[in-house]
Formats: C-alpha cells, sequence, structure tokens
C-alpha cells in the first residue's frame, strides 16, 4: 500500500497518471498563482486605453471572463479536442505580447474593434497551427533556442517590476523590497529544509508567506475580497465586435509572433520538463489552441490567451507535469471566473509577493534556453544565428535605445521597438534560411 501512494506521488513527475487529489490541488494552484496578476493585467493595460474608455464595471466584468476562459483554454491544451490542445502541461492566460499592438488599436478604432481583430487574428493562428506540418521546419531548433533564451530576457524586466510594487505609486519603496525579499527567501529556504514532493512547492509556499506578511504590512484591502456577491457568471458578448483592416493586419502580424512564443515556451518546457525534443503534432495542437481559444475568448470580450512563460519556468524548476495536477490548478481559475470572492482573493495578491515568487523562475526560462542552444551544438552556423538575433533583438528594444525604430512605419514600430522576443524570432530564422548549411565545412576547406 505504501508503495501504491508513493507511486502515485511520484506521478506528478510524470505526463499521465492520477496523483491523490489533496497532493494534486497544492501543485495545480502554484501554477495558478504564478500567473494570476500577470493574466489581469494586461486586460486593465488595454481597457485603459481604449478611447472611449471603459467604466470600471466593464473592465471587472472583462477580469472575471478573462479567469474563466484562461481555465477553459487550459483544460482544451491539458485534454485536446479533436487536433486542438498539446497534450502538455501549458497553462494559458491572456499575453503581454499583445499589449502594445492592441491598446494603440483600441486608442484609435476603440475596444470592439479590438475583440474583432482578435477574433479573425486568432483563427489565422489556430489555421496555421493546423497546418503546422508544411511550415514549421522553418523554426529549426536553433530557432526555437534563441526564441526561448529572448523570452527568458524579456521577462526579466517584467519580474523585475513586480518585485518592486509593479505600477503602484510606491514602486520601489523599502516595504516593496521588503516583502519581495521575504517571498525569495522563503522561496530559497524552502527549496534547502523541505523534503520529498513537498521541495516543489517552494512557489506556493512563498506565496502564502509573502500574503500573510502583506496583510500585516496593510499591503491587502481585505474588504474588496467579499465585494461583488458570492456567484456571478460570465457575461457572454459584452462588446459586439467591429472590423478595421488596418486593426485586423496588426493582430494577425502579433499572433504571428505569439506563435514563435508558443513554439518556445512549449519546446522549453518538453525540454525542461520531458527531457525531450517537442514532437510536429504537440506543436501543431498548441498553436491550434492558442488561435481558435484567443477566437473564444472574444465571445467574452477578452484579448488572446497563449502559453504562460511564468508556467513554463515554473515547469523548469519544479519538473511536476502531471495534466492532472494542471487540471486541478484550471479547475480553480475556472471557479476563479465564477465565484467572484475568489477571483477577488487571488487578484488581491501583492504584485511585490508575486515577483519574489516570479523572478527566479523567469531566470530558469533563460536557461533552458542555453541549455537548447547547447543540445543545437556550437557550429559556427548557430553561434551566428543565436548570437546576431540576441544582439539585435535585445540591443534594438532595450528602452534607451528604442529611437532605433523612428524611421519606419507605425506599425512596424508598435510590433518590433519593445519587443525582443519578434526581433529575435524574425532575425533566427532569416539566418537559418539564408546561412549555408554547409557553412562549417566551407570554413574548415579554407
Amino acid at each position: 500500500m505504501n508503495n501504491s501512494a508513493d507511486c502515485s506521488i511520484t506521478n506528478i513527475y510524470k505526463l499521465d497518471g492520477r496523483v491523490p487529489l489533496g497532493k494534486a490541488i497544492p501543485f495545480g494552484l502554484q501554477h495558478i498563482l504564478a500567473m494570476f496578476v500577470s493574466n489581469l493585467a494586461p486586460i486593465t493595460i488595454i481597457a485603459g486605453a481604449a478611447q472611449p474608455a471603459l467604466s470600471q464595471a466593464q473592465t471587472a466584468v472583462l477580469l472575471q471572463n478573462a479567469m474563466f476562459v484562461a481555465g477553459i483554454a487550459t483544460l482544451i491544451q491539458l485534454y485536446p479536442i479533436w487536433r486542438i490542445g498539446s497534450k502538455l502541461p501549458v497553462v494559458m492566460g491572456v499575453s503581454f505580447t499583445f499589449v502594445t499592438v492592441l491598446s494603440t488599436i483600441a486608442a484609435n478604432y476603440g475596444y470592439p474593434s479590438v475583440i474583432g481583430a482578435v477574433l479573425i487574428g486568432g483563427l489565422f493562428e489556430g489555421t496555421l497551427g493546423l497546418l503546422a506540418k508544411y511550415w514549421r521546419k522553418i523554426i529549426t531548433p536553433v530557432v526555437a533556442a534563441s526564441v526561448v533564451t529572448a523570452i527568458g530576457f524579456s521577462l526579466f524586466t517584467v519580474g523585475a517590476r513586480s518585485f518592486g510594487g509593479g505600477y503602484a505609486e510606491d514602486f520601489g519603496s523599502a516595504q516593496n523590497l521588503l516583502l519581495g525579499l521575504i517571498t525569495l527567501v522563503t522561496c530559497i529556504l524552502w527549496n534547502i529544509f523541505a523534503k520529498g514532493y513537498l521541495k516543489q512547492l517552494s512557489v506556493l509556499a512563498g506565496l502564502i508567506v509573502g500574503y500573510v506578511i502583506a496583510i500585516f504590512m496593510g499591503k491587502v484591502d481585505l474588504s474588496l475580497i467579499l465585494s461583488g456577491g458570492f456567484i456571478a457568471f460570465p457575461k457572454l458578448l459584452p462588446f459586439m465586435p467591429e472590423f478595421h483592416a488596418g486593426a485586423i493586419i496588426s493582430a494577425c502580424i502579433i499572433f504571428l509572433v505569439s506563435a514563435a512564443e508558443t513554439i518556445g515556451d512549449t519546446s522549453a518546457l518538453v525540454s525542461g520538463g520531458l527531457n525531450r525534443e517537442i514532437t510536429g503534432k504537440e506543436i501543431s495542437g498548441s498553436l491550434a489552441c492558442d488561435g481558435y481559444a484567443s477566437s473564444f475568448s472574444t465571445l467574452f470580450g477578452c484579448p488572446p490567451v497563449t502559453s504562460f512563460s511564468q508556467n513554463v519556468g515554473l515547469v523548469a524548476m519544479t519538473k511536476v507535469v502531471n495534466r492532472f495536477t494542471i487540471m486541478t490548478g484550471a479547475v480553480c481559475m475556472i471557479l476563479a471566473g465564477l465565484l467572484p470572492p475568489v477571483g477577488n482573493f487571488f487578484a488581491s495578491l501583492p504584485q511585490s509577493v508575486l515577483g519574489g515568487c516570479t523572478i527566479m523562475m523567469f531566470g530558469s526560462i533563460l536557461t533552458s534556453g542555453v541549455q537548447m542552444i547547447a543540445k543545437c551544438g556550437f557550429s559556427q552556423r548557430n553561434i551566428v544565428i543565436v548570437s546576431l538575433s540576441l544582439a539585435v533583438g535585445i540591443g534594438f528594444t532595450t528602452a534607451s535605445e528604442i529611437g532605433i525604430w523612428d524611421i519606419f512605419p507605425p506599425l512596424v514600430q508598435s510590433v518590433f521597438s519593445s519587443n525582443v522576443v519578434a526581433v529575435v524570432f524574425v532575425i533566427s530564422v532569416l539566418l537559418s534560411l539564408l546561412l549555408p548549411k554547409d557553412m562549417d565545412i566551407k570554413m574548415l576547406d579554407e
């Protein structure tokens, strides 16, 4: 009997197999807590940029709907419908990748145009996903490795921003930094002293300790948790979609960038969590889910949903890949969308607490990218692709150098000027297509 219990617990490190519910829920909850605030933040940014501006009540509806949609999309990734879904422990949520472009669309055309553009863009990416076998060869292992590394770099500033308190007025205050530090130290100490499978719950431990400390520091408004009633169903079509050619083209371009991120995320997840290379079927299913789930998201007035890099980092740290375990987290997310107090509780997590937990996870993504580069080998061709794509991608999108894009059209600026992943993707693909395959042999002959 003990052997059976031990086996069921070790299943958390296997893709399939049942885990006792009492053991599965904490791990699933950890995945949801790691991305919860980041799932909601893009909506508030896009809604704030819209002209006319969305009311607080309208934004609250979108936030509730986003939790519900993210949970449904995660379930489809875990347990595919037809060819839609990867059957991988991918957690879905509203991505920061789309914030710049969709904020511009919201400001120029209004929020209903965001919904129309995402509806078409999602169908575009989903269909590309189903046809991935015809074009995925351009995403070579070294391209995927470069994109994963870029994702790690791009999230460093997100982690630092959260650690300092997010976009609050007291960003960088002693209180915020202390709260982030306490959370981070808790995660590290838990990793050192916890035994067995409990060691993998370091992020959840950090979030709990950080949250309790935040309450005593007056950083959590507990009265908001019970606001909004006890149950509320997601509202269907809170905004009717409007269609503008410019908005749709912009959205389709950024969906291509998101597809590259998804390939990078899922490649890193499979490499770091399952110790193997990703299959064509898994790439196709993950992209199809990304796209079609994003179109489904518009029925609830929400921006696109895509794979979350935070959770890739968590898998790289913990090696917990069990689908049933992650499914319990997805169910928690759906409940958060149905029960306002649950959603309000999760949303009340202070940014500094989240930053203390995630800043190390983001480093794990970068490490996964470096490991993938090493697996590709350090041939002269690979060195040129990785070094040039990262040098231009990181250098040209640094805030202090962003003026280098000023000569380009506004559409190009909106897609690339602040998006290191997009630049790295385009340059690495072009170099992979243009550089001769026998480049190293030619250099040896010379």
